[in-house]
């Protein structure tokens, strides 16, 4: 009887790993051997995070939160009258000049050709706005106010969770992919935002002055802080601390509470959030083994 035991065992074929050969004869369906957790590996692909790095990393969703805190003063100013349409046209053309002229210098190689594909996009969107705003003057006549302000501020959050802070709304000079969808969806909830502060203006030149502003913003404002920061980082971090500065400064003489709010955020973002993201890092358990499903080491889009 044992003999025959013995038989039975050393004629059995030895188990083999393999991932898709079905049931082996001898061998339940879940069966391993001793060597099967040899492969196995701990927080493999876990990476150790500084915290000063994530700091770092944070500023440009600061930077961006005080664009968006500035755009929300001047439309309050400008809808209480402190600001009047001439004041706002020099500051769309300052603003126009000031971002060109950084697109050009942080554009390499410069060219002719770049120069004047920049001009007639330029040319033709202030021209296509100014047609525009006389339907935008009017366009919420029948609406009131409190549902225009209600939409106002749902769309600017959603325009805050969907944008791309790591990229930009158009795609850059040299730039192989447009932006993602998400950012495309951002950009949108911010121009009707745009669209439905302009209506409560008095005036048509009000409302073209403000949509020239707000558009200037949202859209070529992530092309420039994209560019500076491929440039040169360190500037990039330079202007992004400048412009933290300024934006407490406006709203803290706007309005207390939005000064409070606005700082308490930018507290959050930059330090507690990358404390917190440290924190969590000492109780992140990753194991990895022959188990796992196959990657892809390349693009599938290429």
């Amino acid at each position: 009887m044992n003999s025959s035991d013995g038989n039975r065992i050393r004629l059995q074929p030895m188990w083999r790993k393999v991932a898709y050969g079905g049931r082996q004869p001898g061998y339940d369906d879940n069966y391993t051997d001793e060597t099967f957790l040899e492969e196995m590996v701990m927080n493999a692909n876990v990476v150790k995070r500084d915290l000063l790095k994530v700091m770092i990393d944070s500023v440009s969703i600061s930077h961006y939160l005080c664009i968006v805190a500035l755009v929300v003063s001047t439309w309050t100013l400008t809808l209480n009258l402190d600001i009047d349409e001439t004041t706002l046209l020099k500051l769309d053309v300052g603003l126009l000049l000031v971002g060109f002229s950084v697109l050009l210098l942080t554009t390499c190689p410069f060219s002719l050709k770049l120069l004047t594909k920049y001009v007639l996009n330029i040319s033709f969107f202030i021209s296509g706005l100014y047609v525009l705003a006389p339907i935008y003057h009017t366009l919420t006549r029948s609406i009131s106010s409190d549902s225009i302000w209600a939409l106002t501020v749902s769309l600017l959050l959603v325009h805050l969770f969907l944008h791309d802070y790591s990229g930009s709304t158009i795609r850059p000079p040299g730039a192989l992919n447009n932006p993602k969808l998400t950012s495309n969806i951002s950009l949108n909830a911010s121009i009707v935002a745009s669209v439905l502060v302009a209506s409560r203006l008095p005036s048509r030149l009000h409302v073209f002055a403000i949509m020239l502003f707000s558009l200037q913003v949202f859209l070529f404002a992530p092309l420039i802080t994209f560019c500076v920061k491929k440039y040169h980082f360190r500037l990039h971090l330079l202007f992004s601390f400048a412009l933290m500065i300024v934006t407490l400064s406006v709203t803290y003489h706007l309005h207390r509470m939005f000064f409070i709010l606005l700082l308490a955020l930018l507290v959050f973002i930059s330090i507690v959030c990358p404390f917190w993201l440290i924190r969590i890092q000492e109780y992140k358990f990753e194991i990895n083994g022959p188990w796992d499903e196959a990657k892809l080491c390349f693009d599938i889009t290429e």
